[in-house]
Protein backbone atom coordinates (compact mmCIF):
# COMPACT_ATOMS: atom_id res chain seq x y z
CA UNK A 1 0.00 0.00 0.00
CA UNK A 2 1.53 3.34 -0.89
CA UNK A 3 1.17 7.00 1.54
CA UNK A 4 1.44 10.04 -0.16
CA UNK A 5 1.28 13.47 1.60
CA UNK A 6 0.92 16.71 0.43
CA UNK A 7 2.69 19.08 2.62
CA UNK A 8 3.88 23.05 2.95
CA UNK A 9 4.29 25.16 5.93
CA UNK A 10 2.76 28.22 3.96
CA UNK A 11 -1.37 27.83 3.44
CA UNK A 12 -2.61 28.37 0.06
CA UNK A 13 0.15 26.81 -1.67
CA UNK A 14 -2.77 24.29 -3.34
CA UNK A 15 -2.04 20.93 -1.36
CA UNK A 16 -5.96 20.39 -1.41
CA UNK A 17 -6.41 20.91 -5.01
CA UNK A 18 -3.36 18.76 -5.99
CA UNK A 19 -4.47 15.77 -3.22
CA UNK A 20 -8.05 15.97 -4.71
CA UNK A 21 -6.72 15.61 -8.27
CA UNK A 22 -4.19 13.33 -7.46
CA UNK A 23 -6.93 11.28 -5.54
CA UNK A 24 -10.04 11.13 -7.89
CA UNK A 25 -8.01 10.71 -11.13
CA UNK A 26 -6.17 7.03 -8.99
CA UNK A 27 -10.01 6.40 -8.23
CA UNK A 28 -10.59 6.82 -12.22
CA UNK A 29 -7.72 4.03 -12.88
CA UNK A 30 -9.81 1.90 -10.64
CA UNK A 31 -7.60 2.08 -7.66
CA UNK A 32 -9.08 2.00 -3.89
CA UNK A 33 -8.05 5.23 -2.30
CA UNK A 34 -8.75 7.07 0.64
CA UNK A 35 -7.90 10.75 1.37
CA UNK A 36 -7.06 11.86 4.35
CA UNK A 37 -8.35 15.20 5.75
CA UNK A 38 -6.02 16.77 8.00
CA UNK A 39 -6.36 20.53 7.37
CA UNK A 40 -8.19 22.29 10.03
CA UNK A 41 -10.26 24.33 6.85
CA UNK A 42 -11.57 20.67 5.98
CA UNK A 43 -11.51 21.52 2.33
CA UNK A 44 -12.10 18.31 1.41
CA UNK A 45 -14.62 17.36 3.26
CA UNK A 46 -16.85 19.90 2.36
CA UNK A 47 -16.06 19.03 -1.55
CA UNK A 48 -16.96 15.65 -0.49
CA UNK A 49 -20.20 17.02 1.14
CA UNK A 50 -20.90 18.37 -2.57
CA UNK A 51 -21.33 15.06 -4.50
CA UNK A 52 -22.29 11.41 -4.23
CA UNK A 53 -18.04 10.13 -4.07
CA UNK A 54 -17.15 7.97 -6.78
CA UNK A 55 -16.95 4.29 -6.34
CA UNK A 56 -13.56 3.41 -4.47
CA UNK A 57 -12.88 6.47 -2.90
CA UNK A 58 -13.35 7.30 0.77
CA UNK A 59 -12.45 10.36 2.91
CA UNK A 60 -11.74 10.32 6.16
CA UNK A 61 -11.06 13.73 8.89
CA UNK A 62 -11.32 14.22 12.86
CA UNK A 63 -7.61 13.39 13.00
CA UNK A 64 -5.26 14.37 15.50
CA UNK A 65 -1.74 14.78 15.89
CA UNK A 66 -2.88 11.57 18.65
CA UNK A 67 -4.59 9.61 16.19
CA UNK A 68 -2.93 10.42 13.15
CA UNK A 69 -0.61 7.58 12.54
CA UNK A 70 -3.49 5.13 13.35
CA UNK A 71 -5.15 6.69 11.08
CA UNK A 72 -2.91 6.37 8.77
CA UNK A 73 -2.11 2.48 9.19
CA UNK A 74 -6.22 1.92 9.00
CA UNK A 75 -6.83 3.17 5.58
CA UNK A 76 -3.59 1.51 4.55
CA UNK A 77 -5.50 -2.10 5.10
CA UNK A 78 -8.19 -1.10 2.92
CA UNK A 79 -6.84 1.15 0.23
CA UNK A 80 -4.20 0.83 -2.78
CA UNK A 81 -3.42 4.46 -2.07
CA UNK A 82 -3.96 6.38 0.92
CA UNK A 83 -3.73 10.77 0.17
CA UNK A 84 -3.19 12.90 3.23
CA UNK A 85 -3.72 16.55 2.78
CA UNK A 86 -1.83 18.02 5.70
CA UNK A 87 -2.33 21.47 7.30
CA UNK A 88 -0.51 24.45 6.06
CA UNK A 89 2.10 24.42 9.30
CA UNK A 90 4.94 23.01 10.28
CA UNK A 91 3.30 20.47 13.18
CA UNK A 92 3.75 17.37 14.79
CA UNK A 93 0.43 15.76 12.88
CA UNK A 94 2.52 16.81 9.68
CA UNK A 95 5.70 15.35 10.92
CA UNK A 96 4.17 11.99 11.97
CA UNK A 97 2.42 11.51 8.80
CA UNK A 98 5.47 12.67 6.23
CA UNK A 99 7.39 9.60 8.95
CA UNK A 100 4.43 7.47 7.33
CA UNK A 101 4.44 8.57 3.90
CA UNK A 102 6.62 6.96 0.42
CA UNK A 103 6.10 10.38 -1.19
CA UNK A 104 5.45 13.40 -0.39
CA UNK A 105 4.71 16.03 -2.71
CA UNK A 106 5.17 19.74 -1.79
CA UNK A 107 3.18 22.40 -3.87
CA UNK A 108 4.88 25.66 -4.58
CA UNK A 109 3.55 28.42 -6.70
CA UNK A 110 6.64 30.41 -8.44
CA UNK A 111 7.55 32.71 -5.91
CA UNK A 112 10.43 32.91 -3.51
CA UNK A 113 8.48 32.85 -0.61
CA UNK A 114 6.83 29.70 -1.64
CA UNK A 115 10.44 28.76 -2.64
CA UNK A 116 11.38 29.44 1.14
CA UNK A 117 8.89 27.53 2.97
CA UNK A 118 9.74 24.47 0.19
CA UNK A 119 12.86 24.77 1.63
CA UNK A 120 11.66 24.87 4.90
CA UNK A 121 9.67 21.53 4.23
CA UNK A 122 12.52 19.65 2.77
CA UNK A 123 14.37 20.51 5.85
CA UNK A 124 11.75 18.79 8.00
CA UNK A 125 11.45 15.25 5.98
CA UNK A 126 15.39 15.23 6.09
CA UNK A 127 15.07 15.94 10.05
CA UNK A 128 12.72 12.37 10.01
CA UNK A 129 14.93 11.01 7.30
CA UNK A 130 17.40 11.18 9.86
CA UNK A 131 15.83 9.94 12.78
CA UNK A 132 13.91 6.80 11.01
CA UNK A 133 17.64 6.00 9.04
CA UNK A 134 15.58 5.94 5.57
CA UNK A 135 14.84 7.60 2.75
CA UNK A 136 11.62 9.48 2.24
CA UNK A 137 10.92 10.29 -1.43
CA UNK A 138 9.85 13.97 -1.75
CA UNK A 139 9.20 16.43 -4.76
CA UNK A 140 7.98 19.88 -5.60
CA UNK A 141 4.76 20.52 -7.78
CA UNK A 142 4.42 23.63 -9.18
CA UNK A 143 1.09 25.06 -9.19
CA UNK A 144 -1.24 27.43 -10.38
CA UNK A 145 0.84 28.15 -13.31
CA UNK A 146 0.20 29.54 -17.00
CA UNK A 147 0.01 27.53 -19.72
CA UNK A 148 1.14 30.13 -21.85
CA UNK A 149 3.53 32.08 -20.16
CA UNK A 150 6.11 31.65 -17.22
CA UNK A 151 7.23 34.91 -15.10
CA UNK A 152 10.66 35.50 -14.60
CA UNK A 153 10.63 34.89 -10.89
CA UNK A 154 9.41 31.21 -11.68
CA UNK A 155 11.99 30.83 -13.78
CA UNK A 156 14.15 31.66 -11.26
CA UNK A 157 12.90 29.48 -8.60
CA UNK A 158 12.91 26.23 -10.96
CA UNK A 159 16.32 27.31 -11.82
CA UNK A 160 17.40 27.16 -8.46
CA UNK A 161 15.68 23.86 -7.63
CA UNK A 162 17.63 22.29 -10.58
CA UNK A 163 20.84 23.82 -9.25
CA UNK A 164 20.06 22.37 -5.62
CA UNK A 165 18.96 19.26 -7.22
CA UNK A 166 15.45 19.44 -5.50
CA UNK A 167 13.36 17.22 -7.31
CA UNK A 168 10.59 18.42 -9.19
CA UNK A 169 7.68 16.78 -10.82
CA UNK A 170 7.65 17.08 -14.48
CA UNK A 171 4.18 18.61 -15.14
CA UNK A 172 3.42 21.47 -13.18
CA UNK A 173 -0.33 22.01 -12.06
CA UNK A 174 -2.21 24.87 -14.55
CA UNK A 175 -4.21 27.17 -13.37
CA UNK A 176 -7.51 25.80 -14.39
CA UNK A 177 -11.48 27.10 -14.13
CA UNK A 178 -11.75 23.48 -13.52
CA UNK A 179 -9.94 22.98 -10.96
CA UNK A 180 -11.71 25.71 -9.13
CA UNK A 181 -15.32 24.70 -10.04
CA UNK A 182 -14.24 20.86 -8.90
CA UNK A 183 -15.07 22.51 -5.28
CA UNK A 184 -18.16 24.52 -6.32
CA UNK A 185 -19.91 21.61 -7.91
CA UNK A 186 -18.13 18.24 -6.38
CA UNK A 187 -17.09 14.92 -8.06
CA UNK A 188 -14.84 14.62 -10.22
CA UNK A 189 -13.51 16.45 -13.48
CA UNK A 190 -15.45 14.39 -15.83
CA UNK A 191 -18.39 15.42 -13.60
CA UNK A 192 -17.96 18.78 -14.50
CA UNK A 193 -19.23 18.50 -17.84
CA UNK A 194 -22.48 19.40 -17.27
CA UNK A 195 -21.59 22.10 -15.36
CA UNK A 196 -19.91 24.59 -18.51
CA UNK A 197 -16.94 24.40 -17.23
CA UNK A 198 -14.33 25.90 -19.87
CA UNK A 199 -11.07 23.74 -21.04
CA UNK A 200 -12.33 20.79 -19.41
CA UNK A 201 -10.17 18.38 -21.55
CA UNK A 202 -6.92 20.75 -20.97
CA UNK A 203 -7.31 20.33 -17.03
CA UNK A 204 -8.28 16.58 -17.11
CA UNK A 205 -5.22 15.66 -19.50
CA UNK A 206 -3.28 17.76 -16.95
CA UNK A 207 -4.07 15.95 -14.01
CA UNK A 208 -3.71 12.81 -15.69
CA UNK A 209 0.17 13.52 -16.40
CA UNK A 210 0.37 14.97 -13.00
CA UNK A 211 -0.48 11.77 -11.89
CA UNK A 212 1.72 9.76 -14.35
CA UNK A 213 4.87 11.51 -12.98
CA UNK A 214 3.97 10.93 -9.19
CA UNK A 215 3.66 7.33 -9.36
CA UNK A 216 6.85 7.48 -11.51
CA UNK A 217 8.60 8.73 -8.42
CA UNK A 218 7.43 5.79 -6.60
CA UNK A 219 8.78 1.89 -5.57
CA UNK A 220 5.71 1.01 -3.92
CA UNK A 221 3.83 -1.72 -6.32
CA UNK A 222 0.60 0.38 -7.59
CA UNK A 223 0.43 -1.49 -10.78
CA UNK A 224 -3.43 -1.14 -11.14
CA UNK A 225 -2.87 2.90 -10.57
CA UNK A 226 -0.11 3.18 -12.78
CA UNK A 227 -2.53 2.61 -16.08
CA UNK A 228 -3.17 6.26 -17.62
CA UNK A 229 -6.82 7.11 -17.88
CA UNK A 230 -5.72 7.20 -21.77
CA UNK A 231 -5.02 3.64 -22.40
Amino acid sequence: MTTISFASPKGGAGKTTAATLCATELVRRGCRVTIIDADPNKTVIDWAALSRLPAGLAVLADTCEETIASTIAQARQNSDVVIVDLEGAASLLASYAVAMSDLVVIPVQGSQLDARQAARQIRLIEAQEAILSRRIRHAVLFTRTNPALTPKTARFVQQRFRELAIPVIATPLVDREAYRALFSFGGTLCDLAGHGVRNLAPAIANATAIVDDILGLLETDTAPCRRSAAQ
